[in-house]
């Protein structure tokens, strides 16, 4: 696979995990019984960014190098023909 190609795809699966990741362990303000004025009651507390961010890319990388592998083994070309194609190791 191409380098852009792969950096693209780590790039999409970062940014779809960490959506999904992002609620995990989020405290309103409301149940932490503070709310600052000017705010929404369900604003995070303690949103904890940084943590968020070095756990997915953590699991990113995990998801990655198995998709890598996976699509370099052949078993992705014979599961999504197109796939293939598209990423340029099947005979035109």
């Amino acid at each position: 696979m191409a380098t852009p190609l792969l950096v693209a795809v780590y790039f999409m699966m970062w940014w779809i995990l960490f959506l999904a990741i992002l609620p995990f362990g989020i405290r309103t303000q409301i149940e932490e019984g503070e709310v600052v004025p000017g705010t929404a009651e369900s604003a995070p507390k303690h949103p904890q960014m940084l943590k968020k961010v070095i756990i997915n890319t953590v699991v990113t990388t995990i998801v990655f190098v198995a998709f890598y592998f996976f699509m370099e083994s052949g078993l992705g070309a014979k599961l999504f023909p197109l796939v293939d194609r598209i990423m340029g190791n099947a005979p035109s």
